[in-house]
């Protein structure tokens, strides 16, 4: 395991060789329990169409994480919608996933270091992110990151006709700059 290969990076464009890593390893991941919202794998070409679309959404940013050349794991971030002036400093970090036999090599917490780092080039003071509870290798490694939690909803997901809680996490970026009143 020392000697492979792996590597983090922003997806601009989806090459069909890409295609086919981010839906195998998106697949596993949601068998296996880690799929950002998805319960059940849908169909393949639904969930091409999903990825094939992130990247043309101006205000989405792809990254992946790669073992050995091939799609591992892939996160976004989110920014805020224009119109949304009170909320324009936050970012969402969103549908991150490992697949599972990429797990344990240090990929997860290095997508979210990337989306960090690219939230603040953005100019961004916040990250968010939400995370249901009973992914708990997922709440354990943003909590290790240094992410806050700051509440939780008992009804944040419906898995299997059951409520699950969910996790809402916020981690500052930069200090806030106040302006000066006049």
């Amino acid at each position: 395991m020392a000697d492979e290969k792996t590597a983090i990076e922003p997806l601009e464009e989806v090459s069909d060789d890409d295609l086919e890593d981010l839906c195998d390893a998106a697949e596993s991941a949601i068998l296996d329990g880690g799929g950002f919202g998805w319960l059940k794998p849908p169909p393949r070409a639904v969930l091409g169409r999903y990825f094939r679309g992130v990247v043309l959404v101006p205000e989405r940013h792809l990254f992946v994480g790669r073992l050995e050349g091939r799609v591992a794991a892939a996160i976004q971030l989110q920014e805020p919608p224009r119109n949304n002036e009170a909320q324009a400093h936050a970012a969402t970090l969103t549908t991150l996933f490992v697949a599972p036999w990429a797990r344990g090599r240090g990929i997860g917490p290095r997508l979210i270091k990337a989306v960090e780092d690219r939230a603040r080039e953005l100019g961004y003071q916040r990250l968010n992110f939400d995370v249901r509870t009973t992914q708990t290798d997922a709440v354990r490694l943003f909590e290790n990151l240094e992410f806050e939690r700051w509440g939780t909803n008992p009804g944040y997901a419906l898995v299997d006709g059951e409520l699950i809680p969910g996790h809402y996490y916020s981690k500052q970026l930069r200090t806030l700059q106040k302006k000066k009143k006049k």
